[in-house]
């Protein structure tokens, strides 16, 4: 089953998209605070990550940054997503994988995420 992680400080946007991609079969795990991110990845073990780059205190382009200089991890497909206006060059500077913008398209939400994590994806050999 393909795992998609998704941490956004806005309880209503974690809850439309732990619905939506739920109901397209992906096993869906959120958490509003970014410093739970890597026990999240840890315990969780996902193949996607949602990251909001504005979260309460933190800066998700850093996190994101974190976690692609992590070893173990950096291989993890990571999708920036802000509903505010972002400098493209702070996104690629963060190496994250795409940026999406909210609100967004569920039609486009869907094919970035298929195009990112193909449903023969296998997590558990991803994470080791």
């Amino acid at each position: 089953m393909r795992k998609i992680l998704i941490v956004d400080d806005n309880p209503d946007i974690l809850q439309v998209m732990q619905l939506l991609l739920g109901s397209r079969g992906f096993l869906v795990e959120v958490t509003m605070d970014g410093k739970e991110i890597f026990s999240k990845i840890e315990s969780f073990q996902p193949g996607l990550i949602f990251l909001d780059i504005f979260l309460s205190g933190m800066d998700g382009r850093d996190l994101c940054k974190q976690i692609k200089s992590t070893d173990a991890i950096k291989h993890l497909p990571i999708i920036l997503f802000s509903a505010n206006k972002v400098k493209n060059y702070t996104v690629v500077k963060s190496k994250a994988d795409a940026f999406i913008s909210k609100p967004f398209d569920i039609h486009d939400l869907l094919i970035m995420i298929d195009s990112i994590l193909p449903e023969t994806a296998n997590v558990s050999s991803m994470i080791a």
